[in-house]
Order: C-alpha cells, then structure tokens, then sequence
C-alpha cells in the first residue's frame, strides 16, 4: 500500500511540476526565478532560447518521463515505451544542453553556477549513455542510466520542495538558492543509488535461484 501511495505522488509531482512551465507563458516576467534576473540579461536572446528551451523540454520530460518506470504500462505497450523514450531522450538531451549554458548565468555566483552546471552535465551524461546501451541491446544498463537521468530530470520538482523551505529558515533568497542548487539533486542521485542496488540484489536473487 505504501508503495502504491509513493508510486502515485512521484506521478502527480512529476505531473504538476511538468506542466508548471506554462505559467511563464500567461504571466508577467516578475514570476518565479525571473524576478531574481537583471534587465539586460532578460533582454539576450541567446539566454532566452536557452532559458525557454530548458523550461520546455524539461517539463515534457518531466510529463512523460515517469511512464517509463511502470513495468505494467512497459510490459502490455512495448512499442509506446519505446516512442515515449525516444521523445525524452531527446528532450532530456536538448533540455540538459540548454541548462549548461544558462547555469553560467545562474543567480548566487559560482557555488550556484557549479551546482547547475554539474546537473546538467550528469543528466545529458546519463540520457546519453542510456540512449547508447539501449542501441546495442543493454536492457540491464539501459535501465540503470535511465533511472540516474530522471533522477536528475525530478531535480525540478524538488527544487521547489525545498527552496521555499529554505527560503523560510535562511529568511534570504541567494544562500537558499546557493544550496537549492545542489540539494534539489544530490539526494535524488543518491536515491537512485540505492533503488538500483536494489534492484540489483533482486535480480542476482533470481539468478542464484534458477
């Protein structure tokens, strides 16, 4: 029961948070992490492709990224698996590409800046070599990549779990936001970390069963 409880709010947040992006589309450019940018830079248009690109790509991946881990939806819909992985492997890459470049321009300086950058190159890192095993027919790596991938995909959901709660106990934007950038991923890989060893101890079970 607990299980089937975590397995519905992973959906729901990864839902809710992947639709969160069309809010920068019906509201004033005060929003959210907008209003921590200056004029100028909302002005480049080299930073806005790479910013709207990010919120885009990144919230289809996050929409349709957690179906993948449904070994039901996998099983029954083999064919729909494999068109839904192609669409986020290939958001997940754009949307990872888009986020190196505009972490430079990450409020908080340089610990906010390593923090992004270092997500970023994981998470195309990841999505990359999970694309690559999954060509030459790695089931069992491919699913270990993936899972580090949206691991750092679901770093957009807990960002916003944890910065308003930091903003409440440093009672200041910049030192949340400074921690916000390496908090909202670092236990998500760990996490990740400990399903896969998980799943690896259930499978050499099997296998030292057969």
């Amino acid at each position: 029961m607990t299980k089937k409880i975590m397995w519905v709010l992973f959906a729901v947040l990864a839902v809710c948070i992947g639709m969160y992006p069309g809010i920068y589309f019906i509201t004033d450019r005060n929003f959210g992490l907008l209003s921590s940018k200056d004029s100028d830079l909302l002005l480049n248009p080299f930073w806005n492709i790479g910013f709207y690109t990010h919120i885009i790509l990144g919230g289809i991946s996050l929409l349709i990224g957690w179906t993948q881990f449904s070994p039901k939806l996998r099983d029954k819909n083999l064919n729909i698996h494999r068109q839904i992985g192609k669409a986020y492997i290939i958001s997940a890459l754009l949307c990872a590409m888009a986020g190196l470049y505009i972490a430079f321009y990450a409020t908080g300086g340089l610990i906010s800046i390593l923090g992004f950058s270092l997500l970023g190159f994981i998470w195309f890192s990841s999505s990359l070599a999970g694309f690559l095993v999954i060509k030459k027919g790695n089931t069992i790596d491919h699913e270990r990549f993936m899972i580090y991938s949206y691991a750092c995909c679901f770093a957009a959901v807990t960002l916003r779990i944890w910065l308003p709660l930091l903003i409440i106990a440093f009672n200041d934007f910049l030192p949340a936001y400074r921690v916000v950038a390496w908090l909202c991923w670092v236990p998500n890989l760990i996490a990740a970390f400990f399903i896969i060893r998980s799943i690896n101890k259930k499978e050499n079970k099997v296998i030292k069963l057969v």
